[in-house]
């Protein structure tokens, strides 16, 4: 097993009455990027705050790179901190901003202009040296907050909502853009996001924290298919809370009185015209009561059993009105056992489409 290259070990922080970081645990491996994500108030920017020593634990230890640097201040850590509201130097040209860290440190002034240079070409702002931030737009201004972080040649890069002040469109851009170049430059990354879309873009591992505790760990795939507990299972995804859930077809076997969490992409929607023979004896009826244009597809919103869920159809299939009567097919359902949780497929099911159905 690799050594760790960031590791955490039972770390306590509390502000007043407010416990921000519950016996908080990890390992990160080297040239990862991480994505730390949970609800607001969930110790998530604790986390990084006190890994780049701009707060101090309570109790545990931190180690980067094998060394403990509990009591080395921020600026000897090797760290560098890219800021949500970019925190870039009004005054300063996008060349003097990324250079700032390496006068402080005293480099000699070619090294300065070769390694500014080499920065500017990496992030992608060529010819825009001698502007200052109000001549940038948001996403090139966070684009000089990571040539000025990664500068210094940091051994670890947080990342604070980096994209949290730019708006959509170029957010998306970005996300592709930052993979990118933390894949070029092979650093150890963490960011913090409430974003689900972001971190299971961007992200090789998620972590998900929840009052100041880890809930769980892991590659975006198992985090969105395999959810171990409860909190997880409905923080993920756009979940529908579905009660005691043996009584759909297909459910049977499940403990009585037990909910369980329902996904969109696990139900398929049919019109009573449409075949699905397959599955036929597994099939639950719904009343459509809601239907929303989405653009990439049509959103519904059915009424099956007292329950309202969501559901998806694509754009071209025939269409559902407000009102009609439809089909329904649960593939699977993240069970709900106090705070475990643990996914259940429809019985209608073989092993192999049980296994590959997502």
């Amino acid at each position: 097993m690799k050594q760790a290259y960031v590791e955490l070990r039972d770390i306590n922080k509390t502000f007043g009455d407010f416990r921000a970081s519950d016996h908080v645990s990890f390992s990160i491996q080297k040239g990862k990027l991480i994505g730390l994500l949970g609800p607001s108030g969930s110790g998530k920017t604790t986390i990084l705050r006190i890994l780049a020593g701009l707060e101090t634990a309570d109790s545990g230890e931190i180690y980067i790179d094998g060394r403990k640097v509990n009591n080395i201040p921020a600026s000897k850590r090797g760290i560098g901190f890219v800021f949500q509201s970019y925190a870039l130097f009004r005054y300063k040209t996008v060349f003097d901003n990324i250079a700032f860290g390496l006068k402080i440190q005293k480099w000699q002034k070619a090294d300065i202009k070769t390694r500014v240079e080499e920065l500017i070409e990496l992030v992608g702002l060529k010819g825009m040296e001698k502007r200052y931030p109000n001549q940038l737009s948001g996403g090139q201004r966070q684009r000089v907050a990571f040539a000025r972080a990664l500068a210094t040649q940091p051994q670890l890069l947080l990342l604070d909502e980096p994209f949290a002040a730019i708006d959509a469109k170029v957010r998306t851009e970005l996300r592709s853009w930052l993979r990118e170049l933390i894949s070029t430059v092979g650093i150890t990354s963490i960011f913090v996001t409430h974003d689900q879309d972001e971190a299971i873009e961007v992200a090789d591992e998620i972590i998900i924290t929840n009052h100041g505790r880890i809930e769980q760990i892991g590659t975006p795939m198992e985090i969105y298919l395999k959810p171990t507990n409860a909190f997880t299972a409905q923080f993920i995804g756009r979940p529908t809370i579905i009660e005691n859930i043996s009584r759909f077809r297909g459910f049977e076997q499940a403990p009585d009185h037990l909910k369980a969490v329902l996904r969109p992409e696990c139900i398929s929607v049919r019109k009573k015209q449409e075949k699905h023979k397959k599955y036929e004896a597994s099939l639950e009826e719904g009343a459509v009561e809601q239907v929303s244009f989405r653009g990439s597809d049509i959103e519904l919103k059915i009424r099956v059993k007292g329950s309202l869920v969501t559901a998806f159809r694509q754009i071209g299939e025939p269409e559902i009105t407000e009102g009609e009567k439809v089909d329904l097919f649960f593939y699977r359902m993240y069970v709900l056992d106090g705070d475990n949780a643990y996914t259940i497929t429809n019985q209608a099911l073989t092993v192999e489409e049980s296994v590959y159905r997502i």
